[in-house]
């Protein structure tokens, strides 16, 4: 009797397993092949490289990889070519596709090229300087495209809450859209208003929150090492200046009377304003210092992110050449530090985009003092 019972408790957990928990395994299965397609890929590049000697330039592939370009590598030889548009010194706008530069001999397109020597930038034969370059590279077409992602989450969002408003709902969102609310009201709140004041934060709160949201959704779209991801935006010099430079302007500009006194005229000792203005001296390099600090912050926590994983796995093909064995053991190791890396970054990406909005957000809420009687 208790044989058969336990049979049939067999059976029908059997069936409990079967029709509930397997489904939910199948994500896992997913993962585990290509996992294993993963861990392939190290083997089939040594086969193909085993007979040349030529060396694995890390630097070279790190900072290809990181900079800006005109064209978008995909795998292989098989990239995107993007739109370059360029101004000849003698006057002429010319528009053509980065795909001219590999038709010629010389890599000229009508006295257009690209010199590798001074960081891939287009120049004119005859000529030194640069040309008038307004190209869609890289960077700019990962840009149209993040923030294609950004209209994509919000434009939904914002019509739900215009549909409960006009039907007279109080009803909250639920799922994606919930949790879009959750992130959005926690840096509304807990950042901005707390650190700009309840008196100034509203005026300041779209930019705020726009540039969290770009730098955070930018992030994550350079983690993805597929197109239309993997360009490194926020890891470019250019990018995360631009954006120091408009909380610079917001600080300063919409500055109050008290806090340009506090610069100027600091309410410190004479002798430390006058006849040497050292305080005064010291307030205004702290102008300039906080939107470098935030610029350098950013580019400087995202490039040395990408720049750990693009040399653990370089480092599987370097060990590859060195012997099989080598390999095949450094691709596990190295295959587990990514696995790491790449749930750190993830942290980051938020990490980031949280600091460098509640540092801008306290920065300008030092610009706001109230005057003290």
């Amino acid at each position: 009797m208790r044989i058969r019972n336990f049979s049939v408790f067999l059976r029908s957990q059997k069936d409990v397993f079967v029709k509930e928990v397997y489904p939910e395994m199948s994500i896992f299965r997913h993962i585990a092949v290509a996992l294993l397609l993963l861990l392939c890929i190290p083997c089939g590049a040594n086969a193909s490289t085993e007979g040349t000697e030529e060396p694995i330039n890390v630097q070279e592939i790190i900072f290809d990889h990181m900079s800006d370009a005109y064209e978008w590598h995909l795998w292989g030889h098989t990239h995107i070519s993007l739109p370059v548009i360029v101004k000849h010194h003698e006057g002429g706008w010319e528009i053509f596709s980065s795909a001219r530069f590999h038709e010629s001999a010389d890599g000229t397109y009508n006295g257009f090229y690209i010199d590798h020597e001074r960081k891939d930038k287009i120049y004119e034969r005859g000529y030194e300087d640069r040309p008038w370059d307004i190209s869609i590279t890289k960077d700019v077409l990962q840009i149209w495209i993040n923030i294609a992602v950004m209209l994509l989450i919000f434009i939904p969002c914002a019509r739900w809450y215009k549909k409960r408003n006009a039907e007279g709902s109080h009803s909250a969102p639920t799922g994606f859209k919930g949790a879009v609310e959750m992130l959005t009201m926690y840096i509304h709140d807990d950042v901005i208003k707390a650190c700009i004041g309840e008196k100034h934060y509203r005026r300041y709160a779209p930019y705020l929150l726009t540039v969290f949201f770009f730098i955070f959704v930018t992030n994550l779209m350079g983690l993805i090492p597929i197109f239309p991801g993997g360009s490194n935006v926020t890891g470019n010099l250019s990018i995360t200046l631009l954006l120091a430079v408009g909380t610079f302007l917001l600080v300063n500009i919409f500055g109050n009377k008290e806090y340009w006194k506090e610069i100027l005229w600091p309410d410190v000792p004479m002798m430390m304003k006058c006849p040497v203005p050292l305080m005064p001296l010291v307030e205004i390099i702290g102008i300039f210092t906080k939107p470098f600090a935030l610029m350098m912050r950013l580019f400087a926590n995202m490039f040395g992110g990408h720049t750990v994983i693009l040399s653990l796995t370089c480092l599987i093909f370097i060990t590859f050449k060195v012997g099989v064995g080598m390999g095949s053991s450094m691709t596990v190791v190295s295959f587990l530090m990514l696995i790491f890396m790449n749930c750190l970054e993830l942290l980051v990406a938020f990490l980031q985009a949280y600091v460098f909005t509640m540092l801008s957000s306290v920065y300008i809420g030092l610009a706001h003092p109230e005057h003290h009687k």
